[in-house]
């Protein structure tokens, strides 16, 4: 009798223990996103707050004069098939005018950003973080990876004819045209005539995302630079 009362006694206050425990556990963050003792909508609050001061901060410096020409992490190269079009004109003592063709791409996609702002503030507004928990204890670039996968498709159709605009605007359209013109009127060589709307909407889409997870990042690893009380509140959980 006695040795099954002392059991008993051992297996309430070890349940008690295990149920201790796991309110302890459920505190702690895991990879799969379980356990963290927040609601996800505030996450998922948070981590738009993070894309939308990304915007702010950083895509709008590629809207400025040399946003992206003057920015290694997001300038704009030639494609690989147009390359030997800029070392041939180099060749001839053509090279300003290949320089010219470099920031005329450039010059346009600063252009179409400026413009095309408001439609990256909307998509962020739209994105619903069903995984949000996991996302925050991602990688530093979480957020927007998840942004570009479920925005880049749309935001292509939309920004796409913005680009072909923003040539026309900057006289990228006539540069281009100049240099294939000149080039092809080299002896011997293979003519070209390449679209370039297409390469520089997909470059530019690339820089906007890049500088968003430049300040994501930033925020995941500096405390200072949680500006709010959301953001203070939602990546302390993830130090």
């Amino acid at each position: 009798m006695w040795v099954k009362k002392i059991f008993l006694i051992c297996s309430i206050f070890t349940l008690i223990s295990c149920a201790e425990l796991q309110q302890v556990v459920n505190t702690l963050p895991t990879q799969t996103g379980v356990g963290i003792g927040m609601d996800p909508t505030m996450i998922a609050s948070g981590l738009r707050q993070a894309l939308d001061l990304g915007i702010d901060k950083q895509v709008t410096k590629l809207t400025q004069r040399d946003g992206f020409y003057g920015n290694q992490l997001v300038k704009i190269l030639l494609p690989q098939e147009l390359q030997k079009v800029d070392q041939t004109l180099r060749d001839i003592g053509l090279g300003s005018l290949a320089d010219e063709g470099i920031k005329a791409l450039n010059r346009a996609a600063e252009d179409a950003v400026k413009q095309a702002t408001p439609i990256f503030v909307s998509a962020v507004k739209d994105i619903t973080f069903n995984d949000a928990k996991t996302i925050l204890l991602g990688p530093d670039n979480a957020a927007t990876n998840y942004l570009q996968q479920r925005t880049n498709t749309a935001l292509y159709s939309k920004f796409n004819p913005v680009i072909k605009k923003s040539f026309s605007k900057v006289g990228a359209d006539q540069i281009w045209s100049n240099i294939i013109t000149k080039y092809n009127s080299v002896p011997f060589v293979t003519k070209v005539n390449t679209d370039l709307t297409d390469y520089v909407t997909n470059e530019a889409l690339s820089g906007v995302y890049k500088m968003i997870s430049v300040e994501e990042k930033d925020i995941r690893n500096n405390i200072s630079s949680r500006t709010t009380s959301l953001l203070r509140q939602v990546f302390a959980l993830q130090d």
